[in-house]
């Protein structure tokens, strides 16, 4: 046999050795993919968030409380420790913000009932 590198022993050897290679990179990149550095492009998991679900800060009591998924926002204000004036925090904001002018947490706070009047 040919020790040529196009002779059939030789492309099959560098065939088996890229699909060996393509084997490792999708290893590796899926052990990368798992490991999570706070602050890094991404949030610190919690456990209870997922990491594709925005997070929100919430000012309560003059204390920042969270991270917090939409569900558990949806709770908090029906707790009533949210209202539309709350401080509101999320990943890409300069500042903090009152619920109501946050677009996407707008359509929650605009379900809370108002306060009784006092009589």
């Amino acid at each position: 046999m040919e020790d040529h590198f196009f002779s059939m022993n030789k492309l099959v050897e560098f065939g088996l050795s890229m699909a060996i290679a393509q084997q490792m990179v999708q290893s590796m990149n899926q052990t990368m993919e798992q490991q999570k550095v706070a602050g890094v492009m991404q949030p610190m998991h919690t456990g209870h968030l997922n990491p594709t679900e925005k997070i929100y800060y919430v000012a309560i009591d003059n204390k920042e409380t969270g991270p917090y998924n939409e569900t558990e926002l949806s709770r908090l204000i029906a707790n009533k420790k949210i209202d539309k004036n709350t401080l509101i925090w999320m990943p890409g904001m300069k500042n903090w913000t009152a619920a109501e002018n946050i677009p996407e947490l707008l359509r929650l706070v605009a379900l809370q009932p108002p306060k009784l009047p006092n009589k």
